[in-house]
């Protein structure tokens, strides 16, 4: 296993109290196997994803326990330095918003170079070299000649290239992709999934998939993880989740994906909002938006409990939900 996600807490202390915005998150990826970790805006996903990496905010963030093996290392005991030549080298991370990432006055091959001078010790000339081989590997044109150019002269769709080149230029044993579709059209966000999935293979690396897009996911991914206010209430083989998801938060995020077959019907929305995270409701989070939602479930917290090989739910009422 390459990366093991133990019972992961993180909280935000801010002046109207805390925010407790990943409670006891717990996932794997394996090398060469892709995880999709799904779920609306606040849940929770890139949060875990900036306390893998060692770059969350601290403070106001605080991670409040847990564990996080990298290689069978745990990643929270570890010294900065140690941890700071795991991240670019064999773990990274690739940014949804592209042209914030990168940095607006240097050259793209300079930023893409700067990977080989720091962790490689070559020399400027053999890094601009090695980032042209890059900006080729990614499939960007006229890469030798655009080597120079700076981020504003590169499309959306050529910047978040620019970015999967710069996070893969060590080859590193996990990947993690924090929405790297947003914003970009249809086409362009087939050709960087197809892009993503291409090097997984090459290079048989993991990856962390982060999305709110059921959709994209589809051909990419072995596995899903969905978040829902700080916690994972679905885990389950790719296609397994499609098929007949066992919670019904999941079943909402399915149904909210357009159809072709529903030409011209409104298109379903889960009622309501995800809940404040500095006042999580008691019981089950998503019972206030839940449709089967009983008395149970205002009550008590679901455990993410086992229902099938491979699969686990945090909810009483998962049978109901596989068989609806």
């Amino acid at each position: 296993m390459l990366l093991e996600v133990r019972d992961l807490h993180v909280e935000f202390r801010t002046r109207d109290g805390v925010a407790k915005a990943v409670n006891g998150v717990t996932y794997s990826v394996a090398e060469g196997e892709t995880l999709a970790v799904l779920g609306e805006s606040g849940s929770g996903k890139s949060v875990t994803a900036q306390a893998i990496m060692g770059i969350l905010d601290m403070p106001p963030g605080r991670i409040a326990g847990g564990e996080i093996l990298f290689k069978g290392q745990d990643l929270l005991t570890m010294k900065e330095d140690a941890r700071r030549k795991i991240r670019g080298a064999d773990m990274a991370m690739i940014f949804q918003d592209a042209l914030s990432s990168l940095n607006p006055v240097l050259s793209v091959g300079a930023q893409l170079g700067e990977m080989y001078e720091v962790h490689r010790g070559m020399s400027r000339k053999d890094a601009r070299a090695k980032a042209v081989e890059l900006m080729d590997r990614v499939k960007i044109p006229a890469a030798k000649q655009r080597v120079g150019d700076y981020p504003h002269q590169f499309s959306g769709g050529m910047r978040q290239r620019i970015m999967i080149a710069m996070a893969m230029a060590l080859e590193p044993s996990l990947i993690i992709a924090d929405e790297p579709t947003t914003a970009l059209d249809v086409t362009v966000q087939a050709q960087v999934m197809d892009l993503l999935a291409e090097l997984r293979r090459e290079l048989n690396m993991g990856l962390i998939l982060i999305t709110h897009d059921l959709g994209v996911v589809a051909d990419v991914a072995d596995k899903i993880a969905v978040m829902y206010a700080g916690r994972i209430v679905e885990a389950a083989p790719v296609h397994e989740i499609y098929k007949a998801p066992a919670h019904p938060y999941t079943r909402g995020l399915l149904d909210s994906i357009p159809r072709l077959d529903q030409k011209g019907q409104e298109l379903y929305a889960i009622k309501g909002l995800p809940p404040n995270l500095l006042a999580i409701p008691p019981g089950c989070a998503f019972n206030p938006r839940c449709p089967m939602a009983q008395s149970v479930c205002r009550g008590e917290v679901p455990p993410l409990a086992r229902v099938a090989e491979d699969r686990s739910s945090a909810c009483f009422f998962w049978k109901e939900c596989l068989g609806a």
